[in-house]
This record gives structure tokens, sequence and C-alpha cells, in this order.
């Protein structure tokens, strides 16, 4: 196994019709499917478990820091998983039919190297 590292991050907008919809099922049928998306998640992490660098987890609310100072805000960050691949492709592929987007209302996962600091 490579030594490259990879930060997944699970990107879903509060605002689209897959959480609109998510949102309207009934709270027994809901909570129903967050037990299937769950055990599905579980099943991945096993499948993965060697790959998985630092199992991350949900992000919390978002606060922006810029020259007009601090605000809050909102973005599609819903959560991150930090692996090791072999290649970019590889760890895009780990992703591939992944719960947060099949179950649950989650849009996408994006996958992106994490490059050394340059020494100096």
């Amino acid at each position: 196994m490579s030594t490259d590292t990879y930060l997944a991050v699970f990107l879903g907008s509060k605002t689209s019709s897959k959480w609109t919809a998510w949102n309207a099922m009934p709270e027994a049928e809901r909570k129903a499917k967050e037990q299937e998306g769950m055990a599905a998640w579980k099943g991945w992490v096993e499948k993965h478990q060697g790959a998985i660098e630092a199992m991350g987890g949900p992000l919390g609310k978002t606060k922006k820091v810029d020259g007009k100072g601090t605000a809050d805000i909102a973005n599609e960050m819903g959560a991150f998983t930090v692996v090791r691949a072999a290649s970019h492709e590889a760890a895009a592929k780990m992703f591939e039919n992944h719960p947060h987007f099949t179950i649950f209302p989650g849009e996408r996962v994006e996958i992106m190297p994490v490059l050394p600091i340059p020494s100096g």
C-alpha cells in the first residue's frame, strides 16, 4: 500500500431536493433508512479499514473569518475521512456507491490528495 494520503469530504446541500424528500419522509420510514444507512456505512468502513487513516466524522456549524471579521455561514461540507491509497483514482474508487449518497441524502464525496508541506 502506498503512503499517499487523501482527504475525502462528504458534501450535500441542506436545501437540495434530496434533503427535502428525506425530511418529508414519515419519521418511522426515515429512522429505518437511517438504520440501513448506518449499517451500510459500517460495512464500508469494515471493507476499507486497512486504508482508513483517520475515520473523521461529521462537521459542525461553520464560521468564516476574513478581512471584514467573523461570521456564521453555511456550506455543503458534512463530514470527512482520510484514507491512504495507491493513487488518486484508487482513493476515489473506494467511495463509489457510498451510502452517503446512495442511502442518505448526501450528494457527493470529493477526494483530494493531501500534499506534503514544503520544507525550507
